[in-house]
C-alpha cells in the first residue's frame, strides 16, 4: 500500500466489514470497536508507520479491490489483519491471492505461522480460511463485542 492509497483503503475496509456488520447485526452502538466502525485514516497511518507491518492491496486499473496487512510478531508468528475484498468484486479469487501473498510475506519476515481473529459466528468465513489450511485454535468473548472472537492459525 502506498501512502496515497490510505483513504481508499479505509473506505474499502469500512465497506467490506460493514457487510459483516449488517449480516450479524453489529452497530456502532453495540460494537464500536468492530473494524467497520473503528478504522480511521489516522489509525491506518499509524499502522503503516510500524516497521513490523506490511500492508498490501490488490488493484486493477488503479482501483483498489482488496486489502490486507500483516504484523510480524515476536518470534515465529505473524498476525493477519483486515483482509477484505470489495463486495462488488468478491468470489473472484482476490481474497485468495491476498492470502497467498500474506503467506509469502510472512515467510519473508521469518514467520513460520500466521494467526487471525474472526467473528466466530461467521461460519462461512471460518470454512474459507480452513480451505487455505487454517485450523481453529480457540475462542474468546469480550464485553465490548456482541460476538465471540474466533482464533485460527496456519503453519507455513
Amino acid at each position: 500500500m502506498r501512502p496515497e492509497e490510505a483513504l481508499a483503503c479505509v473506505r474499502l475496509i469500512r465497506e467490506s466489514f460493514n457487510t459483516v456488520a449488517q449480516e450479524f447485526g453489529f452497530t456502532p452502538e453495540n460494537a464500536p470497536r468492530f473494524t467497520a466502525f473503528a478504522i480511521t485514516a489516522e489509525r491506518l497511518e499509524a499502522q503503516r508507520q510500524d516497521p513490523r507491518r506490511v500492508m498490501f492491496v490488490c488493484e486493477r486499473q488503479g482501483e483498489i479491490l482488496g486489502y490486507a496487512s500483516l504484523l510480524a510478531g515476536d518470534g515465529e508468528g505473524c498476525e493477519l489483519n483486515n483482509l477484505c475484498v470489495s463486495p462488488a468484486h468478491r468470489h473472484k479469487g482476490i481474497g485468495g491471492r491476498l492470502l497467498e501473498h500474506a503467506f509469502s510475506q510472512a515467510q519473508r519476515l521469518g514467520g513460520s505461522r500466521i494467526e487471525i481473529g474472526i467473528v466466530e459466528e461467521n461460519q462461512r468465513l471460518r470454512r474459507w480460511y480452513e480451505g487455505y489450511g487454517f485450523t481453529h485454535i480457540g475462542t474468546k468473548k469480550f464485553d465490548f463485542f456482541p460476538f465471540t472472537c474466533g482464533y485460527m492459525e496456519k503453519r507455513l
